[in-house]
């Protein structure tokens, strides 16, 4: 794609003078956010605190549904919904945005506390795909709960203030890494090689003076939390540093976490707006999408039909025939991430179909891998429909694939929605650097995934 060609669908040059201030304006709440807001758990802190100030009223409390009624569900802790009903009934429908919540990071192991060399050190596992020489020398900061066997939880956040101290992998020294500099990246720091460094100091006690004795002293004394309380617990390491505007013009945001809690935000702040829709809009968080949307909390669970069921039933509709059509006849928007072109890269860009930092919100059609493998690939009827909401409501978009056909790709949760047999297709903004420890987006594209949302929870049918 030729410069010129380039510069014409870039959305700052699209916008006019109030709608990039409003871009800037929009952002400095996603700014906030992205500090904030590092797993999935906090995600769902944040969204219903936010929900339940803006008058959406939890759904054991509701009784009759209603027209502009606003309505709050959470789950497990790590799954919440928002919803807003519409005017025409559930069976014909609801429109309904799904975004994911967890994020690459490094997980605690059950049994995580040792010691050797005259250190203490935690073992991780990482979760969902990473580059795991980039976790390597950076600060870190320990979030999640622990769960004691009476049931008490014990929430965790450490690293996170300015006078906090923080957790760290130790590289190897380039004076002594000639052999791991030769060898593949993906190989050069191992899985098992990510491990923590969480103390050095032995505990002052003639029979026992280690380390690791010391930090569980501290851990008992401070936190009220021992060796075997780890077993349940759900600890997450990520980076300790707060999201930051990126370049002189200051027209990105750099930070851990955007995929997908970009998607998050913005359809957030979308469904905070919505009144009075003609069909039913639900904005759906869910957990696990980094790992295959596996388990209770993912979207490969039952989640969509449960809420549906659950608001059928309020509404007196008992019939499962109505659940089906219902899901049938929803339209869809898959809130997640694209890749941007990377200049740096363009051997894995095939550029007339790749989407580009600040040309706004992505539609993709297709993700998948190669041959299109478990990919939704969109029907061409309804990215009509998309496209003329689009325009009808100044949404400025570009379309998007993730890398040239033989070179990779991935999935997104568009499959698992599309098994019911709705209208679905990837919709979300694109990434640099994505599932690094610091993912870079342009406020643009933000600003215009927003209103994407707001558009087509508000008045798609």
């Amino acid at each position: 794609m030729g410069e010129n060609e380039l510069a014409k669908k870039n959305a700052w040059l699209q916008m006019n003078k109030e709608e990039v201030e409003d871009a800037y304006k929009f952002n400095q709440g996603y700014l906030s956010f992205l500090t904030k807001v590092k797993t999935e758990r906090e995600a769902v802190d944040f969204i219903t605190a936010v929900a339940e100030q803006k008058g959406f009223i939890n759904l054991d409390k509701i009784e009759k549904l209603k027209p502009g009624q606003k309505i709050l569900i959470s789950f497990k802790n790590k799954v919440c919904a928002l919803l807003v009903i519409g005017r025409t009934p559930l069976t014909e429908g609801i429109n309904l945005i799904a975004s994911h919540i967890d994020s690459p990071r490094l997980d605690l192991k059950a049994r995580p506390l040792y010691e050797t060399d005259g250190l203490a050190l935690f073992k991780t596992h990482y979760y969902g795909g990473i580059k795991k020489y980039q976790w390597v020398a950076m600060p870190l900061a320990l979030h999640g709960v622990v769960v004691k066997e009476d049931g008490q939880v014990i929430n965790v956040s450490m690293g996170e203030k300015d006078d906090d101290f923080v957790f760290t992998i130790a590289d190897l020294l380039p004076h002594l890494a000639k052999d791991q500099m030769e060898k593949k990246m993906s190989e050069a720091v191992k899985g098992e090689d990510l491990n923590i460094l969480i103390g050095s100091r032995p505990l002052q006690v003639e029979e026992n003076s280690s380390v690791k004795s010391y930090i569980a002293q501290i851990l008992k004394e401070k936190y009220n939390i021992e060796d075997d309380d780890f077993t349940s617990a759900e600890l997450e390491l990520v980076p300790a540093y707060a999201a930051r505007e990126v370049g002189f013009d200051r027209s990105m945001i750099g930070a851990y976490g955007q995929d997908d809690r970009v998607s998050a935000y913005t359809s957030l702040q979308a469904i905070l707006e919505v009144e009075n829709p003609e069909r039913t809009a639900v904005c759906l968080f869910v957990d696990k999408e980094e790992i295959g949307s596996t388990g209770n909390t993912g979207l490969q669970s039952l989640i969509i039909e449960n809420i549906l069921a659950e608001l059928m039933h309020i509404a007196g509709e008992h019939d499962y025939f109505l659940l089906r059509k219902a899901l049938t006849n929803t339209f869809a928007l898959s809130a997640d991430v694209n890749a941007a072109v990377d200049p740096t890269y363009p051997e894995v860009f095939e550029k007339m179909n790749c989407s580009f930092l600040g040309n706004g919100v992505v539609m993709t059609k297709y993700t998948g891998a190669r041959g299109k493998s478990e990919s939704n690939d969109a029907n061409p009827e309804y990215l009509g429909r998309v496209r003329r909401l689009f325009a009808n409501n100044k949404v400025i978009w570009q379309v998007g694939e993730l890398g040239k056909v033989d070179i990779g790709g991935g999935g997104t949760v568009a499959q698992y929605m599309a098994a019911y047999g709705m209208e679905v297709v990837d919709c979300g903004v694109a990434v640099l650097g994505m599932h690094s420890p610091f993912e870079v987006v342009s406020k643009a594209d933000v600003y215009m995934a927003y209103r994407a949302y707001k558009s087509f929870m508000q008045s798609f049918d």
